[in-house]
């Protein structure tokens, strides 16, 4: 920061104070937790007032505790609410099918995995087989997570907004918010008694 204007300084020492209380702070996983992989992905519509584009929000929990998580700009510009989560559900599906793959290198995969999405449209979406005209203008690349619903691989659920771990990447959170959801991800201090 050559010339940090003060918002920015104030903002850069809230981030330092938060990393100092947040030093004993890990991830956490359970050996009797659920050992079935669990998604979920979010996105906050049009989210970057300069470009209008949409921020994708992927964590992937197993055992208890995140094993994979990101947080990106997506590449295009959404139409609506529903096509900036379907765009985000398929990044997760991608991410999931991966991790399935590396999981099953080690052990035994008994379970199908679930992807958790808080739209309704984008869940309809990723489960429908055919194109409608509201959707034909979404990019082959985005329909993959279709593709993986249909062959069997990933199951898609709804999910209420308040349980959806993957707000946390998306967007700024009132801060009872933000620490509940840390704590889904297993992430916690380790003097919490578990």
């Amino acid at each position: 920061m050559d010339k940090p204007t003060i918002k920015a300084w104030q903002a850069v020492k809230r981030i330092f104070r938060y990393l100092r209380g947040t030093a004993d702070y890990g991830l956490l996983y359970q050996a009797k937790g659920e050992g079935f992989l669990k998604g979920y992905s979010d996105a906050d519509y049009a989210g970057d007032v300069t470009t209008r584009r949409s921020r994708t929000g992927v964590v992937c929990m197993c055992a208890g505790g995140a094993v994979l998580w990101h947080s990106q700009k997506q590449r295009s510009v959404a139409l609506s609410t529903t096509e900036a989560e379907y765009v985000a559900a398929s990044e997760a599906a991608k991410d999931m099918m991966w991790l399935m793959t590396l999981f099953a290198e080690v052990t035994e995969v008994k379970q199908k995995p679930i992807l958790f999405v808080d739209n309704m449209g984008a869940v309809k979406l990723s489960k429908n087989p055919e194109f409608h005209k509201r959707s034909k203008h979404i990019d082959v690349r985005f329909h993959f997570v279709r593709e993986k619903y249909n062959e069997g691989k990933i199951d898609i659920q709804h999910i209420d907004s308040e349980n959806q771990k993957a707000d946390i990447l998306t967007k700024a959170l009132p801060k009872t918010r933000f620490q509940n959801l840390r704590q889904q991800l297993g992430i916690v201090s380790e003097h919490m008694n578990c």
